[in-house]
C-alpha cells in the first residue's frame, strides 16, 4: 500500500481528517460557516442520534449536499461489508468500529440551505427530520455502505414521489375506499347469465 508518491503524502478521501491549503481570510470565512449551520448540525445529530458520531460541516463535497466519512482509523464502507459477511465475526468490536460514521454536510448546496432556513425557524420541523433521515441514507448508498432498513428508504421515497406530483396522503385513502365499494364485475356478468339460462 502506497503512503507517498512524490515527496506528498497520501490520504484517504473517504476518512476524516483531510486538511486544505487555506489562506487566513478563508479560514475566517469558514468559522463563520460553521457557526451559521450549527442549530442545522446539532438538529441532525439529535435526529439521527447513535447512527452517526457527529455531523460537521464539508470542505469535500462540491455537488452532492453531504457525505459520510469514517473515523481516521475506523473502518471503510468496502471493509466494513466483508466484515458483515463473515460468518465468524467478533460482533462486539464490528459495532464499535462500523459506528464511526461522521455526517459531513455542504453549506454551499441549495438543499442544506434550505434546510437551515426551516430549521432556523423551527428545530422541530417535521419535513427537516423526514430529509435528514432520507440524506442519511442516500449518503449511505452513495459512500458504498448498505442500508440496514432498505423498505424505510423506500417508504420515504414513495412519500417524496407524492408530494412532487402533490398526491394527498388522504386522497389516496378515500380512492382507497372507493374502489372496495364498487362491486365486482364478474358476478355481474354471471348473473346475467343465469337469466338468459
Amino acid at each position: 500500500q502506497h503512503k507517498e508518491y512524490d515527496g506528498k503524502k497520501l490520504v484517504s478521501l473517504t476518512k476524516e481528517g483531510v486538511d486544505f491549503e487555506e489562506t487566513e481570510e478563508e479560514k475566517a470565512e469558514w468559522e463563520t460557516k460553521v457557526k451559521d449551520y450549527e442549530t442545522l448540525c446539532k438538529v441532525i445529530k439529535e435526529t439521527l442520534g447513535e447512527r452517526i458520531e457527529k455531523c460537521v460541516l464539508s470542505k469535500r463535497v462540491v455537488d452532492s449536499p453531504c457525505c459520510l466519512v469514517t473515523g481516521e482509523y475506523g473502518w471503510s464502507a468496502n471493509m466494513e461489508r466483508i466484515m458483515k459477511a463473515q460468518a465468524l465475526r467478533d460482533s462486539s468490536m464490528g459495532s464499535y468500529m462500523s459506528s464511526k460514521k461522521t455526517m459531513e454536510i455542504n453549506p454551499d448546496n441549495a438543499i442544506i440551505g434550505e434546510m437551515k432556513k426551516k430549521c432556523s425557524a423551527d428545530e422541530n420541523d417535521k419535513t427537516v427530520k423526514d430529509l435528514v433521515n432520507l440524506l442519511f441514507d442516500t449518503s449511505m448508498l452513495q459512500s458504498g455502505f448498505t442500508l440496514n432498513d432498505p423498505t424505510n428508504f423506500a417508504t420515504r421515497i414513495h412519500r417524496m414521489i407524492k408530494l412532487g406530483l402533490s398526491i394527498d396522503e388522504d386522497d389516496e385513502d378515500a380512492d382507497d375506499e372507493e374502489e372496495e365499494d364498487i362491486p365486482e364485475l364478474e358476478d355481474a356478468d354471471e348473473s346475467k347469465m343465469e337469466e338468459v339460462d
